[in-house]
Formats: structure tokens, sequence, C-alpha cells
């Protein structure tokens, strides 16, 4: 008997992605500090083209401020390049502390635990919370992310999914329940591939009604709602009646990192009990730094969220006024729906090699099959021309390009 031929099958099932147009290749790209959202795309080893980024989720264009490169570079000299350690073993510096309690102060909350990335924090409080609640019942959107759904399925515990952003939905299924079973709904502000936002008050009164704790997933939001950037929650003057906040340092402000801000009691249950907060490696200090700093700015300025609006609102009327098709919403976020891989890779290349512009394809499973799109993302730092570009481009492929043919017709 031979051995298992471990090549040939994992060459078999990466050419099945590529025979479904869902292969993903990555673009090699350097930002320009001063210039983003222009880069330099490495096309190979010796070659390299000028492009504009439209799917950065950078939004405000935090990643390159000057305030924020500043207390990065502060951090550095001060801490050095890392952590050293998890949390627990010598890895919680002051700026981990003074971030925290930026954090909870952000979200009037009474504290707040940074992880690594928003995904690890999905997936760690959401599976502790779950796991150590009796007979917890999680009801999730249907549209929530990888993360959100990552960290239910770990924490073993009964779900049941409501249509998205359906309020009838919901309530049907909590008037199922006992009133005094634990029961957590888990939704999101912004939707990422959908741009739509939920009814967080609505939501909430049903959480009330029923007897559950609220998880809000803000991470397409911080920084660039309500009046000091925490969100559609705080926008929506609600944020108090949220039981769990989950952000990311990540986008709008322009670092890397996730959190949960909430009562005391439960951001301390989850530190204590949460193996993805234990078991890693705490983020580098002059990262926290730096996200003191771009939280602290945004607390205080409109001119990036005014920016961003601007373009926004630019880049969907040009769109409405050609005629190419995307997705209404009330967000930031401009998902044109392509509905095929293979076509939604094809326009992605025709607008980089072509036209310099570089727009990831979102296919499956990231969105469900036939839904393919480009998901667009004006930012504060595109200029009003650079939005014309992008603009003026996608209605001349949609009306002379053969690829949007059958979408047309």
């Amino acid at each position: 008997m031979q051995s298992f031929d471990y090549t040939p099958f994992f060459d078999n099932t990466l050419d099945e992605l590529k025979a479904e147009g869902r292969y993903r290749s990555f673009a090699t790209l350097t930002r320009q500090v001063g210039h983003f959202p222009s880069a330099t795309l490495h096309t190979t080893q010796n070659a390299a083209k000028d492009v504009t980024i439209w799917c950065n989720n950078d939004y405000l264009g935090m990643g390159q401020s000057p305030v924020v490169l500043a207390a990065v570079q502060d951090g550095l000299a001060t801490y050095g390049a890392g952590a050293g350690g998890t949390r627990n073993i010598s890895g919680t510096t002051l700026a981990h502390v003074q971030l925290e309690s930026c954090l909870a102060d952000l979200h009037q909350k009474q504290a707040a635990l940074v992880f690594s990335s928003g995904y690890v924090a999905n997936e760690a409080a959401l599976s502790t919370l779950a796991r150590l609640l009796p007979d917890c019942l999680i009801l999730s959107d249907a549209m929530n992310h990888a993360s959100m759904i990552a960290g239910i399925r770990n924490s073993g515990a009964d779900k049941q999914i409501f249509r998205h952003n359906d309020l009838e939905h919901l309530e049907s299924l909590l008037a199922l329940q006992p009133l005094n079973r634990p029961k957590i709904i888990a939704f999101e502000s912004v939707y990422s591939m959908e741009g739509d936002i939920a009814p967080i008050a609505a939501i909430c009164d049903l959480a009330e009604t029923y007897g559950a704790l609220t998880y809000l997933d803000e991470v397409h939001a911080v920084g660039m709602y309500g009046a000091r950037g925490a969100g559609v929650a705080e926008r929506d003057g609600v944020m108090d009646r949220v039981d769990m906040i989950e952000g990311t340092l990540g986008k709008a402000y322009g670092l890397m990192g996730g959190y949960v801000a909430g009562h005391a009691t439960l951001i301390d249950t989850i530190r204590s009990h949460a193996p993805g907060f234990i078991f890693t490696t705490a983020l580098p200090p002059a990262i926290c730094m730096g996200a003191i700093a771009s939280i602290n700015h945004l607390k205080v300025s409109e001119i990036e969220r005014e920016r961003q609006r601007r373009n926004v609102r630019q880049l969907k009327a040009a769109l409405t006024q050609s005629g190419v098709p995307f997705l209404v919403n009330d967000s930031h976020i401009t998902p044109v729906i392509v509905g095929d891989a293979t076509c939604c890779k094809t326009v992605t290349d025709i607008l980089l090699n072509d036209y310099g512009l570089y727009v990831q394809p979102i296919n499956y499973p990231t969105v469900p099959r036939g839904t393919e799109r480009l998901r667009l993302t004006a930012s504060a730092v595109h200029t009003p021309e650079q939005v014309a570009y992008m603009a003026d481009t996608l209605a001349d492929l949609w009306l002379n390009a053969h690829v949007f043919a059958q979408m047309r017709a």
C-alpha cells in the first residue's frame, strides 16, 4: 500500500478554485506616504507601475497621518519594536493600559480589552461568553462576518440565524425562548459587503424585552460615524444600550488590532478565559501609541470624516447618473454587483492593467455565489479628480466592455 500522495491532492484543490474564477492573487503594493491612495504596484521582480487604490479600509487616511506616525515613532523610541510576551507574561505595557482606557472612554463603557486583530476579538469574545453562559443561545444576523461565525461555532452554544436586519424574524425566534434563558444577539452596524446599516435601537428594544445581551460589531463604523467617531451606535444615540461593542484599529484608525468594550465584569471575564487573548503575543506598544493618537485625533476632528463623506457622495452620484448599478445604502461602502466570479476578475484586471485602478474582486466565500462584486471605498484622501476618473472609467466599461453585456441585457 502506497502512502497518500499529498501534492496532487492540494494541486487539484487549487485547480478547482482557478476553474471557478475564485483563485486569489495578491497585489504587491508600496503605499506612498503623503500620496496615498496612490501606490506602486510591483508587477514582476523588476517592473512596477503607479496605481490608485480603491479597495482600502484606511478610510480616513490615518495610516499616513503625521499625528499617528509621530506617535508610532515615539513608541518605537520608548518601547522598542515588540511587546516581548503575552499580556499575562511581561507583555502589558503602559501603552496597552492607556489604549484600553482610551477605548473605554470612546464608547463610554467601563472597560475595554485589546486584541491582535478584529477577527481575533470577535472569535475570542463570542466563543468565551457563549461557552461560559449556561445553555446560552446566540441569535446571529445572517450577514455576520466570518469572525463572528467562527466565535459562535467555537463556543459550542446553540445558535439561530435570523434573516438579515429582519426584526420580525428576530422577535419570532426570541419569543419562543424562556425569558430566563441566557441569550446573545450578535450583529453588525455597517455590513461591509452590502453597505447597509442595522436598526440598532430596535434590536436593543427586543433585547431588553426578551432578556438578551447585545453584541455589536462596529469595525466598519468606528472612526467614521458619531460626534467622536465611536460608531453608528453613538450617531444614533443608543451606545449606552449596547452591552458589548467590538471594533478595530485596522480600518479608519489606520493601524492594526481589535478590541471589545463593555461592562467591566464582562471584559474581565473575557480577559480571564479567552484563549485568543491569553495565549498570543501582545500588540507592539508603538502600535498602541499610534492608535491612541489616532483615536484622540478623531474624537475632535471632523475634517477627515467630512472629506470622506464628500467623496462618497460624489462617487455614488456619478455612478447613478451614468447608470452603473450598485447597491444603494446609507453608508460609505459602494458595492457594484457583477454576479459572476470570472467576470468580476476580468473587470478588475481591466481596471488595473489598462487604467491603473486597483480594486480587488470580492468572490465566494466572502459573498454568496452569484453576488460577486467590486467593493469600492472612497476615502478621505482621494481627490475629486480621482473620484471622477474612477466613476467615468466604470461608466465607460459598463457601456462598452463585453464582460458587462449580459448584465446590461
